[in-house]
């Protein structure tokens, strides 16, 4: 059995507890590897390197921008070269068709090289002020924050760690680092490269092991500067709460329930094709999923009759053989989800299509579910208001634009939304007034590394990649110069 370490200022380690976890492939329940697993003073330890990383030391914040991007895009080159495994690794130990993993690595790769050249261009500025005090010359600079601290999801367990590692890297920051206990495999072969292309002693430390004891004290400890964390709103309070006891930076990307608005008018074809990709996309298990489907009345038997059909021919199977579906991350949220399906049915949707646990051939023995439909829904249903983050998605029905856009801001979320029309003025009446952060016309979950990406309300505070992105990690000082030094003469005694 693969057995793998922590890795906490500059060296591998096993955790100080002498504990360890297993990470599993959900596409047959076999176990993969054995994991070191963190205990609190591990955490302290790797908190306590990467101070020293950035206020003692130096070597990473004091680097030039220059040589500092240099370093990203040589790890961009390195996750590019170790592309196919990296991919396999994410496919095996979350769920993932393959060739979305290798699309995510590409992402990585990109997203790498987007920070390298972005620490390139100017920023802060300088300002005209008045002259009450005298003649004075006042600018910003970005200066990194010290040491963050970042808790990533396990649905995309690489490239949500570089939507953070390389932003918070890119401004000079040191790094402590916690990927979901489910899936860390990938994460710990990126530290790897991050060893094997020279990253200083305690600029970037992984610990790893549960959430409520390492969140709880990376969230609380005085050491750290910034926290950011990706993963459900519920977790995303208490690490709220605890970052409050020293009012650290904190960064959140939480829960979504998102509304996906289908007009008469829309292709239909289109708009079918891209709600499966909404909904069905790494088995549904998506912050951003367009799990509430808002389709007009008069288009609804026919939208619901296609989406079923293509639904049923979606492939499932072992993600390394690449079908349209792979496996649900565990068992255990495999029966949370099929928990949800039973609640949606006994609280009178009508189930369309799928709804139970796919077990033909070799998927016996794998955490697998159909592609679900639940037609009739209403808004007082507990499938349409709580994130399921499954290959689960409610069908409900407007008649009016108005209506429509009330029904979509009818939730505590506003991570996601989308709308599909052929009515390019109605298209952008209606996306504006919807209350999300990352919203698409006619086509649902594309991002990109140079586009802002955060929700509002119970979805999160800030924003994660772009210039935005950067700017999470950096605090913004004012200087102001006095050019005429001397007495003011504001005192007459």
């Amino acid at each position: 059995m693969i057995k793998k370490k922590l890795f906490i200022d500059g060296a591998w380690v096993d955790g100080c507890e002498g504990k360890t976890f297993t990470s599993v492939n959900p596409s047959n329940g076999e176990v993969i590897a054995e994991i070191a697993e963190a205990g609190i003073a591990d955490v302290r330890t790797a908190v306590a390197a990467a101070k020293r990383s950035f206020y003692e030391t130096r070597e990473w914040r004091d680097m030039d921008s220059q040589a500092r991007g240099d370093m990203l895009l040589k790890i961009a080159d390195k996750i590019e070269e170790y592309g196919d495994e990296l991919a396999r690794l994410d496919a095996a130990d979350m769920g993932k068709p393959l060739r979305e993993a290798a699309c995510d690595v590409d992402d990585a790769v990109h997203c790498f090289r987007y920070y390298a050249s972005l620490i390139k261009t100017p920023h802060g500025g300088c300002y005209d002020v008045n002259t009450g005090f005298g003649e004075m010359h006042s600018y910003t600079v970005h200066e990194p924050v010290g040491v963050c601290a970042e808790i990533t999801p396990w649905n995309y367990p690489l490239l949500m760690g570089v939507w953070k590692l390389a932003p918070s890297l890119a401004a000079g920051n040191s790094v402590v680092f916690k990927p979901a206990t489910v899936c860390v495999l990938s994460c710990i072969r990126l530290f790897e490269i991050f060893e094997e292309c020279g990253m200083p002693k305690g600029s970037v430390n992984l610990v790893m092991g549960p959430g409520g004891v390492i969140g709880d004290e990376l969230a609380a400890n005085p050491d750290v500067d910034m926290i950011t964390f990706t993963g459900s709103t519920e977790v995303g309070q208490s690490i709220m709460r605890q970052a409050a006891t020293n009012v650290k930076k904190i960064g959140l990307e939480l829960g979504g329930k998102s509304p996906n608005v289908i007009f008469a008018d829309a292709d239909l074809e289109g708009a079918v094709e891209w709600a499966m990709v909404g909904i069905f996309l790494n088995q549904g298990e998506i912050c951003s999923a367009g799990s509430r489907i808002l389709v007009e009345e008069s288009i609804h038997d026919a939208f619901v009759k296609r989406l079923v059909e293509r639904a049923n021919a979606i492939t499932i199977g072992n993600p390394l053989d690449d079908p349209d579906m792979g496996a649900m991350v565990s068992e255990s949220h495999m029966n949370k989800v099929l928990a949800y399906i039973e609640k949606g049915k006994a609280e009178g949707a009508t189930l369309a299509c799928g709804g139970e646990r796919y077990t033909e051939g070799e998927c016996a023995k794998g955490y697998f579910l159909r592609p679900t439909v639940f037609d009739n829904c209403t808004s007082d249903m507990t499938i349409v208001k709580e994130e399921i983050f499954g290959p689960v998605v409610t069908v409900q029905t407007f008649k009016t634009e108005k209506e429509a856009i009330d029904m979509a801001n009818d939730t505590p979320y506003g991570l996601a939304g989308a709308v599909f029309t052929g009515d390019g003025s109605r298209a952008l009446r209606v996306i504006k007034e919807i209350r999300a952060g990352i919203t698409w016309i006619n086509c649902y979950n594309p991002a990109f590394n140079e586009a802002p990406w955060g929700g509002y309300k119970m979805s999160g505070i800030g924003r994660e990649l772009g210039v935005h992105g950067l700017e999470e990690y950096q605090e913004i000082k004012q200087i102001n110069i006095n050019l005429h030094p001397g007495v003011l003469g504001w005192y007459e005694h």
